[in-house]
């Protein structure tokens, strides 16, 4: 394997004008014992950490040295759309050893990330993100810390010493996503962090899996989830862990008031996965932040930023969406009683229906039908309920600049394979209003949100930024599957 090893992230502050190189290329990594081939921004997973304040534009040289066409995807920025990252929507692949300057505009503080846009299922998985930190120019935006961490979720699927295979034309396991089996934090299986007694620390997370929903908790901690995709909440609250679907983002902070080891785990309903550890000194904080921990701030900025959209929370939705799926016939067409997986053998609808359906699915539980689902066998769809066009056909879906729009989004239970996906929207920032018609309470700004089996979910849409942008499933096989559509903001 004749490629360098992966190194230790950077971390690059950058000001008002300021210009990075980024370089995506092969890197070898070792992941429990052995060594894999992997992709790596400048040399590391996760990427260089880039910190911009608020206010400030960038312009990040971008180096595609890779073995496939790639683009980068600035999530969440509200950036201009021509800097946007879609192949073929905002601009061509940078192809092989070529390159492509993006100027990033970082109109709200907030942690947001940077990933390809075209064969993520590949791309991402191997190692392809980063993060970007935006500080507010206001001093007490946050809390005041002992500490901050920036931290990657993520897995990767490795059987029998390898990583199991891509298709080299087409996303494989379309059918639920690539559901990792060995859990990564910020690249690494046995992740730790250091800190003093009675120290606070605030974490940024980002979930970068393709796939899987992380429920993050730290046991025997005390966590305040203060933030999310696009900056603070209205008011923070305590918690006892936090949801993430991919390409959410949050923001906890937690105070360690005994010293000793604390698991970082990952806790589903019949599982729980150990991410990592933080390990406390037996040696006091030098400086204590205890009170301010204990302190849940009402956040009145965001408030103010979201009063002038609340006339707009109780009116009917201006567009509806359904998720679905859409089994492929023999004939590589859509409807009929069976359909085709990878290599030519046909099966019957049936047997995709898996008892009753669960609002998340954890884990992969369709085994080799998952494995050997690709874009021939079946498509995942957005569909227009007023048009019931569906994805890419989808053409009518055109906003004024500063136009405020409701979207409800229903997750069909009784389609074929029902599961969760997370929903990003490009360019905008939105409420998540209610689901099944419960407010939500809490509100933050956000780009994603995870809409579970037979959720009706209610978003509140600032279609401030005008161009042409995507919106899509954020499981990164689903996306390939066809569970994309375009709106115009004018």
């Amino acid at each position: 394997m004749n490629f360098p090893q992966v190194k230790q992230q950077d971390v690059v502050i950058l000001g008002d004008g300021d210009s990075f190189n980024l370089v995506a290329s092969m890197v070898k990594k070792n992941i429990n014992g052995r060594e894999f081939k992997m992709l790596a921004y400048n040399g590391s997973i996760p990427g260089p950490l880039i910190k911009g304040t608020k206010g400030s534009t960038i312009t990040v040289n971008f180096t595609n040295n890779t073995d496939q066409e790639t683009t980068i995807h600035s999530h969440g920025v509200r950036l201009d759309n021509q800097f946007d990252g879609v192949p073929d929507v905002t601009q061509a692949p940078v192809k092989v050893g070529k390159t492509f300057a993006y100027k990033i505009k970082f109109p709200d503080e907030g942690l947001y990330w940077y990933h390809p846009h075209l064969r993520e299922d590949y791309a991402q998985e191997l190692g392809l993100y980063g993060n970007f930190l935006v500080l507010s120019d206001d001093p007490q935006y946050w809390s005041s810390v002992n500490q901050e961490w920036v931290v990657f979720l993520d897995d990767i699927l490795i059987e029998d010493g390898t990583i199991v295979p891509f298709d080299a034309d087409q996303a494989n396991h379309t059918l639920m996503g690539r559901f990792g089996n060995v859990m990564l934090v910020n690249g690494e299986t046995s992740y730790q962090w250091k800190a003093k007694r009675g120290e606070v620390v605030r974490i940024y997370v980002t979930n970068a899996a393709n796939t899987r929903p992380f429920n993050f908790t730290i046991p025997g901690a005390q966590m305040k989830l203060v933030g999310g995709d696009n900056g603070k909440y209205e008011r923070e609250t305590l918690v006892d862990s936090v949801m993430l679907g991919p390409s959410e983002r949050a923001i906890i902070e937690v105070l360690f008031n005994k010293d000793g080891t604390y698991p970082v785990e990952h806790q589903m309903p019949d599982k729980t996965y150990v991410l990592g550890q933080v390990v406390i000194a037996d040696e006091q904080a030098p400086e204590s932040f205890a009170a301010s921990f204990a302190t849940l701030r009402t956040n009145s900025d965001v408030i103010q930023s979201i009063d002038p959209f609340r006339p707009y929370f109780d009116r009917e939705p201006d567009k509806q969406l359904k998720l679905t799926i859409a089994m492929k016939s023999p004939m590589g067409t859509s409807g009929g009683n069976q359909h085709m997986m990878h290599g030519g053998m046909v099966m019957d609808n049936a047997m995709m229906q898996m008892g009753d359906p669960k609002p998340i699915e954890w884990e992969d539980d369709m085994g080799t039908m998952n494995r050997n689902s690709t874009v021939d066998t079946l498509e995942w769809r957005l569909t227009d309920q007023a048009t019931t066009k569906s994805n890419l056909d989808i053409a009518d879906w055109q906003f004024k600049q500063g136009e405020v729009v409701k979207i409800r989004i229903f997750n069909d239970p009784s389609s074929m394979h029902p599961m969760q996906h997370p929903i990003h929207i490009h360019g905008q920032r939105f409420l998540v209003l209610t689901t099944n018609g419960v407010p939500s309470g809490n509100l933050v700004w956000k780009d994603t949100a995870l809409v579970k089996t037979g959720d009706t979910v209610d978003l509140l849409v600032e279609m401030a930024n005008p161009g042409t942008w995507m919106a899509h499933c954020h499981i990164s096989e689903h996306l390939a599957a066809g569970m994309m559509m375009k709106f115009e903001v004018k």
